[in-house]
C-alpha cells in the first residue's frame, strides 16, 4: 500500500481563529480499523480546526467503554451488537463498517466436531457485546461459554484451557496454521439462514459533538478511506 505524502483538505466548517478542538478516536487492532484510520492517525487527511488523538484498544473494551455513562471517545470502533446500547449517546457513522458476505467469526477447535457436538461444548469467546457472541448464541442458544481476550482464544485452546473457541480478526485467517479445524463459519451460516450478509461493527461519534463538528468528522473519513487505499 502507498500513501501519498500530500495531505487532504477537507473543507473548513469552523473559525479558523477558533481554538484547535481535539477528537479522541479508539479502534481495534485488527487490520480493517488501521486501515480505516491511517490516514487520520498520521494527519495525511487533516481537517481544520481539528486534532484527532489515537487509541487502539480491543474490541469488546471499546464496546464496554462505550456504555460508560457518555462514552470515554469521541469516535470509537464497534460491534453492531453493542449499538442499540450505547444509541442514546452515539451515532452511527456512514463509513467504515464491517459487513461478512458469506464469511464471519468462526467457531474452531483442536478436533473435527460436528456441529451438534460443538453446541454441547464450553466455548471460550471474544466478549458479550460482540457481534461473534451474539450470531454465536443464535446458531447455538444457550452455548455455555467464557470471554477470552480475542487474541488469547487460539493459544488457550491450543493449551487445553477450553476445547473450541470464537475466533475473530486476523485469527479468522490463521487457526489451521495452529492446527485446529474451522467447525462453523457463523458468517456463511448466517448467509444460508438468511440470504443476507452478516452486519459485524462499525464506527460511532459521540452526539454531544453536536451536528456541525459531527458532520465535519464524518466528512473526514471517506477521505482518509480513500486515500488509504491509492
Amino acid at each position: 500500500m502507498s500513501v501519498s505524502n500530500t495531505a487532504t483538505q477537507i473543507p473548513e466548517l469552523q473559525d479558523p481563529a477558533s481554538a484547535v478542538r481535539e477528537i479522541s478516536l479508539a479502534h481495534s487492532p485488527d487490520s480493517d480499523d488501521a486501515f480505516m484510520f491511517y490516514a487520520l492517525a498520521t494527519n495525511k487527511v487533516r481537517v481544520p480546526g481539528l486534532r484527532f488523538t489515537h487509541t487502539l484498544c480491543d474490541i469488546e473494551t471499546l464496546n464496554r467503554m462505550a456504555r460508560e455513562g457518555e462514552g470515554l471517545y469521541d469516535v470509537t470502533a464497534i460491534s453492531f451488537h453493542a449499538y442499540p446500547y450505547i444509541q442514546a449517546h452515539y451515532a452511527l457513522l456512514p463509513s467504515g463498517g464491517s459487513v461478512g458476505d458469506g464469511y464471519g467469526p468462526m467457531i474452531v477447535s483442536t478436533r473435527a466436531y460436528s456441529r451438534d457436538e460443538i453446541k454441547r461444548k464450553r466455548i471460550a469467546v471474544p466478549g458479550k457485546l460482540t457481534t461473534a457472541y451474539l450470531v454465536l448464541n443464535l446458531f447455538a442458544p444457550g452455548i455455555e461459554t467464557e470471554v477470552v481476550p480475542f487474541d488469547q482464544i487460539i493459544p488457550k485452546i491450543k493449551l487445553g484451557n477450553f476445547e473450541a473457541g470464537l475466533i475473530i480478526h486476523e485469527g479468522q485467517l490463521t487457526y489451521d496454521r495452529s492446527g485446529l479445524y474451522r467447525i462453523v463459519d457463523l458468517g456463511k451460516w448466517w448467509h444460508q439462514v438468511t440470504g443476507l450478509p452478516l452486519p459485524l461493527g462499525g464506527n460511532a461519534i459521540r452526539r454531544s459533538l453536536g451536528p456541525e463538528l459531527m458532520a465535519s468528522v464524518s466528512n473526514a473519513m471517506p477521505s482518509a478511506a480513500a486515500l488509504a487505499r491509492s
